[in-house]
């Protein structure tokens, strides 16, 4: 039996039980487990948002994961050529992807090398984007308490600014 090598590709940012599950499941399912940690100048060129947390820290936080046997930094766009540099006989993506045009041509591109593609169970209520509006509604409430003290103070007169 030859040995699986699998590759979960993401941005790992504000990592949380979504990011742990997949790789956990993918783990499972390979002998050897690499975690593409999506850079940032790529998040910013596919999705257009930059990330809370830089590269170096997520790649050690994925790193120090037991189920995660190896990382690499995932620098270019095209998960093909990702493939290339790294070598992978199946990929690993949350099912929010399947029956989307990306997770179509995904498979289509990757059915063309012999790579499978397999999906996960999509961790709905937990995401980085609903983190990333989470500390923004956290912090806007703390701007505007903030405000509305410095406010009050100066009219009250006291001095604190």
């Amino acid at each position: 039996m030859s040995r699986v090598i699998g590759y979960a590709p993401g941005a790992y940012d504000l990592f949380h039980i979504g990011h742990l599950n997949l790789l956990r499941h993918a783990a499972e399912q390979c002998d050897h487990l690499i975690a593409g940690v999506v850079s940032d100048e790529m998040l910013i060129l596919t999705k257009g948002r930059a990330l809370v947390i830089p590269l170096a820290e997520r790649m050690e936080i994925v790193r120090g994961l037991r189920v995660v046997d190896e990382v690499h930094a995932e620098v270019v766009p095209d998960k093909i050529d990702t493939w290339r540099q790294v070598g992978f006989d199946v990929i690993f993506k949350g099912d929010d992807w399947r029956g989307t045009e990306k997770g179509d041509r995904l498979e289509r591109d990757f059915a063309a090398v012999g790579v499978e593609v397999r999906y996960f169970p999509y961790t709905v209520h937990t995401s980085s984007t609903a983190l990333r509006r989470a500390l923004v509604a956290l912090e806007g409430g703390a701007a505007g308490r903030d405000a509305r003290a410095t406010r009050g103070a100066v009219l009250a007169g006291d001095g604190r600014r």
